[in-house]
């Protein structure tokens, strides 16, 4: 018999991504670099919108940030940046996604 999930009720009644973050990711101790990585990337990103909005963007920043490799985003040029910026697959903020780049260095 499985365990039951005592859920936050923010994770309830959005969409299954919200309850899979919340019971596979939210508050769970992450110790890898890479993870890490995509976490802050991510958190940067939602500064100012919503969770779920996030949520929805994952796949487009993994495939655009080198899948949270930092060092591969360290080497991106200006230019790169400028590029990613016509992609609606990610929040399309200049400052995020030259965080993004500062940060990985």
């Amino acid at each position: 018999m499985s365990k039951a999930i005592n859920r936050c009720k923010w994770a309830e009644g959005v969409s299954i991504d919200y309850i899979r973050y919340h019971d596979e990711e939210w508050g769970v101790p992450v110790d890898d670099d890479l993870t890490q990585f995509e976490v802050h990337i991510l958190e940067v990103a939602e500064a100012g919108l919503s969770l779920s909005t996030i949520l929805n963007k994952r796949e487009g920043f993994r495939k655009l940030v080198a899948d949270f490799d930092p060092e591969k985003v360290a080497r991106f040029t200006l230019k790169r940046v400028v590029n990613m910026l016509l992609y609606p697959s990610i929040v399309r903020n200049r400052l995020k996604v030259e965080a993004a780049v500062t940060n990985a260095k």
